[in-house]
């Protein structure tokens, strides 16, 4: 009678092991990579550089990197170490944190937005301004770079814009 009572609990805590195991695994965190897609936006709108994100049930949202960087696309793009913005099917809204070089000049990206249904085009809004890329740029997560040699700042690790639309960045501290 002792064995069957031994076995009823080890089978017990076998149970809640495995239950415990299943429920860790299915809340588990997705990655920002794989969140976008799943709200029709491609995954290469971040650099590679992403360490937290949070996203709240209104769709807002904030995304850490490592440390602000540049990515290069058709134009290059700076990412501050905080992104914040709004998140909803097929865009972002009231985005904060990245920037568009165009004429040596920096301009904050306002809005991201896809065709719906999807097509090949993804619109960057910038002020007043909407400009139409090709999406495929986008597909894939790209590395960041601290500096780019055609930075306004002159490959030195540091950003200005004659419209002091932002400060130099030191990126060696």
């Amino acid at each position: 009678m002792a064995i069957r009572t031994a076995t009823k609990s080890q089978a017990f805590i076998i149970m809640t092991i495995l239950t415990l195991s299943s429920l860790t695994i299915s809340t588990a965190k997705e990655t920002v990579y794989e969140l976008l897609p799943k709200y029709g936006l491609p995954s290469g709108l971040l650099p590679n550089t992403v360490t937290d994100y949070t996203l709240s049930d209104d769709g807002r949202f904030v995304v850490v990197l490592e440390k602000p960087c540049y990515v290069k696309f058709d134009y290059l793009v700076y990412y501050e170490s905080t992104i914040t913005g709004k998140l909803s099917y097929g865009s972002i809204t009231n985005l904060k944190g990245i920037q568009v070089q165009s004429l040596f000049i920096w301009f904050n990206v306002d809005e991201i937005r896809v065709d719906l249904p999807p097509s090949n085009n993804i619109y960057f809004t910038v002020g007043i301004i909407n400009k139409k890329l090709n999406v495929d740029q986008f597909k894939t997560v790209r590395s960041c770079r601290k500096s780019l040699s055609s930075s306004p700042c002159h490959g030195n690790g540091i950003r200005s814009s004659s419209l002091d639309l932002h400060n130099c960045v030191r990126f060696d501290q």
